[in-house]
């Protein structure tokens, strides 16, 4: 890393706790193999200070943030504008300052685009099935909206949340793209999905053996279709594993991670920036510590 000196902008991520973060790690991979004289940190801020915390950062001269929980919500109110993406999921994840005051918006959805538009296909006739109805899932279903994705179904364990889930969207694409389905559904919808996301916290630490499906529902997927687990590590998780024995393409949360990232760091810098050199960065990583 080049010499951190008085001249050296500051970005960084908030969250709490936000020791586990990764994105030290990609970005300042990125900034070093770009000579940028900028250094990205995490900042642990707790719930009850972040009003005076993202006042005090700005006023600091940090030039962007990224936002992880329990905030992506909760800083909203707090930012002087923000992007008509970020509306629609209602979350933001990424701010920059514009010299009066924060803007933000929600790269998440470029991070879950990324790697499904690598593959170059026409989705204006696939269902998509969600597993999860939480704040990740909002991000994919506007993804798969700008996708062209004409079913979209949400699958829940909860019939309120699902509920809420689905009445809380006022786009008119979304509501007339969107079904939720309670999970007794699955053993339906599954045969024809094109494409299966888990957008549930199964499967990660500390419980990485677990999986979101039985292997039989996974089983019952169309030998074309793709499965997509938000879940970065372990690598594969057991979801995935199901369904690499069953050959069918593969995704993980990694490269959403990694675009969702990359996405936001070219806001900051107003330049390409070297995704490689962050998904490198990052997998190594995760290697290391696996």
């Amino acid at each position: 890393m080049p010499p951190i000196t008085g001249k050296t902008k500051l970005l960084g991520v908030i969250g709490y706790p936000v020791g586990h973060s990764l994105s030290p790690v990609m970005h300042n991979a990125a900034l070093q193999a770009m000579a940028s004289d900028y250094a990205y940190a995490a900042f642990p801020i707790a719930p009850e200070d972040l009003t005076i915390a993202i006042a005090g950062l700005g006023a600091s001269g940090v030039q962007g943030l990224s936002v992880t929980i329990p905030h992506k919500q909760a800083v909203m109110p707090l930012l002087t504008q923000i992007t008509e993406t970020a509306r629609q999921v209602g979350a933001v994840n990424t701010l920059w300052w514009d010299g009066h005051g924060w803007q933000g918006t929600n790269t998440d959805v470029e991070g879950f685009l990324a790697p499904l538009l690598e593959l170059k296909q026409d989705w204006s006739g696939r269902t998509t099935v969600i597993l999860g109805y939480g704040g990740a899932a909002r991000a994919v279903v506007v993804g798969l909206t700008q996708l062209g994705c004409p079913e979209i179904i949400v699958v829940g364990r909860s019939q309120e949340k699902l509920a809420q889930f689905a009445n809380s969207w006022t786009d008119p694409k979304i509501k007339q793209a969107l079904q939720v389905l309670p999970w007794e559904a699955l053993s339906t919808v599954i045969p024809k999905a094109s494409l299966l996301i888990n957008s549930t916290p199964v499967g990660m630490a500390p419980y990485p053996k677990q999986s979101p499906l039985d292997q039989s529902l996974v089983e019952k997927l169309p030998p074309t279709a793709i499965a997509y687990d938000l879940i970065y590590t372990p690598r594969p998780t057991r979801f995935l594993q199901h369904a690499q024995e069953r050959g069918l393409v593969t995704i993980d949360g990694a490269e959403m991670l990694v675009q969702q990232g990359a996405a936001a760091l070219k806001i900051w810098l107003q330049r390409e920036v070297p995704v490689d050199v962050m998904r490198q960065a990052l997998l190594h990583h995760l290697e290391k510590s696996a």
